[in-house]
C-alpha cells in the first residue's frame, strides 16, 4: 500500500485544479516538446532550449510569427492558430533533430582520404542524380514544405480521428434496423457511437505512442514544460527545486484541447443530421475549421476561469496527460527554465491569460 501512495497523490494533483495563490497568474506562455529539448512561445518570444550530447544547454531564439487578421476572429482564430502552431511545431522539431544529430555525429573529416592512385572516379548515378535535386528543391523551399508537412499532419489527423470513426460507424449503421432511419433521436444515437469510437481511437493512439521509448522522453519534456509553467505563474523563481515541486499536470494543454475537440464534434455533428455515408465524410471534412473553433474559445474560457464548469471542462484533460506526460529528471527540468527565461516578455503584465 505504501508504494501506492505516491501515485496517488500525483492523481490527486492532477484532476484538482491548483489554486493560484495571492498574487499568482495564469500566463499566455506555452511550448512543446521537441527531440532533447523544448519551445516556448512567448506574447514577443519563441525560442527552444536543447540539451547536447556534450552536456550543455543550446538556447536559440526563433522568429515570431505575426497572425493576420483572421487569427484574432473569434470561432475562426482557433483553426488559424492550431494550423500555425503546427507549422512552426513542425520546424521547431526538425530544427531540434538537426542539432541533436549534428552534434551526435562524430567528426570523420580527419578519417577522411583521398582515393588511391589509378582509382575510378566516384559514380554520379541516376539515384543521385535525383537525391541531389531532391535536396536542393527542399532546400530552396523550406518554408512551403513546412506548410505541406502541416496540412499533411492535419489532414492524418482528421482522417484518423473524424473521418475513420464516422466511417466505421457507417458500417454498424448498416447491420441494424434502423439504418434508412434519419429521425433525431437516431442521429444522436449514432453520433454517439460515433464519438465513442473517436475517444476510443484517441486514447489507444496515445497509449501505444507512450509505450516507445523515444515517445517517453518526450513526454518527459512535456511534464517539465507544465511543471516551469506552474512555477512561473506562481511568481516563484525559476530554480530547479522550485520547478521541481510542482504538478506535471497543467489544465491549459494542448491534450485538453484536442478531447475538447471530441467532445464538441459530437455537438456539432448531431445537428447536421445523417446522410449518406461519402456525404457525411465532406461534411465533417468541411465542419473541422468550425469544431477546432469552438473547442478553442472553450479552451480559453476554461483557463481564464476557476469554477465548477471550467474545472469539469478541463478535467479529461488532466487525465489524459498520464498518458501525454512524463515525471521529468532534472537535467530536463534545467532545459526547460532554459527555454522558459528566453521568453518571459519584459512587460509583466504582457503574458496575461
Amino acid at each position: 500500500m505504501k508504494k501506492q501512495q505516491p501515485r496517488q497523490d500525483e492523481w490527486k494533483a492532477g484532476i484538482r485544479r491548483t489554486k493560484i495563490p495571492s498574487g499568482g497568474r495564469k500566463t499566455t506562455i506555452g511550448g512543446q516538446a521537441l527531440i532533447e529539448g523544448l519551445m516556448m512561445i512567448g506574447p514577443t518570444k519563441k525560442a527552444m532550449a536543447l540539451r547536447r550530447p556534450s552536456g550543455s544547454i543550446l538556447v536559440e531564439q526563433m522568429p515570431m510569427h505575426q497572425f493576420s487578421q483572421a487569427g484574432k476572429i473569434p470561432f475562426l482564430r482557433g483553426s488559424v492558430r492550431l494550423f500555425q502552431q503546427l507549422v512552426s511545431g513542425t520546424k521547431a522539431l526538425l530544427r531540434s533533430a538537426e542539432i541533436v544529430e549534428k552534434d551526435d555525429k562524430p567528426d570523420d573529416s580527419a578519417q577522411q582520404q583521398t582515393p588511391p592512385k589509378g582509382s575510378p572516379p566516384p559514380q554520379n548515378t541516376w539515384f543521385s542524380k535525383i537525391g541531389q535535386s531532391v535536396e536542393k528543391f527542399l532546400t530552396k523551399h523550406s518554408d512551403a514544405m513546412l506548410y505541406v508537412s502541416a496540412a499533411v499532419g492535419i489532414a492524418f489527423s482528421v482522417g484518423l480521428f473524424i473521418l475513420l470513426p464516422n466511417f466505421i460507424t457507417g458500417f454498424i449503421k448498416q447491420l441494424t434496423h434502423l439504418s434508412d432511419s434519419r429521425s433525431a433521436g437516431t442521429v444522436i444515437i449514432f453520433n454517439l457511437i460515433e464519438g465513442l469510437i473517436r475517444i476510443a481511437l484517441f486514447i489507444s493512439y496515445l497509449a501505444l505512442a507512450s509505450k516507445m521509448k523515444d515517445i517517453r522522453r518526450v513526454w518527459m519534456y512535456h511534464g517539465a514544460e507544465h511543471k516551469t509553467i506552474a512555477c512561473y505563474e506562481d511568481n516563484q523563481v525559476l530554480t530547479v527545486d522550485n520547478v521541481r515541486r510542482y504538478s506535471r499536470f497543467h489544465p491549459r494543454c494542448g491534450t485538453a484541447f484536442m478531447f475538447i475537440v471530441i467532445l464538441v464534434s459530437i455537438i456539432v455533428f448531431s445537428f447536421v443530421g445523417w446522410w449518406g455515408r461519402w456525404v457525411n465524410l465532406l461534411i465533417r471534412f468541411a465542419l473541422v475549421p468550425l469544431v477546432a473553433g469552438i473547442a478553442y474559445e472553450i479552451i480559453r474560457l476554461a483557463g481564464r476561469f476557476d469554477n465548477r464548469l471550467t474545472r469539469a471542462i478541463s478535467t479529461p484533460g488532466l487525465w489524459l496527460q498520464h498518458l501525454t506526460t512524463a515525471e521529468p529528471d532534472d537535467g530536463i527540468l534545467e532545459v526547460a527554465i532554459a527555454a522558459m527565461r528566453a521568453v518571459i516578455p519584459e512587460e509583466p503584465q504582457s503574458d496575461r491569460w
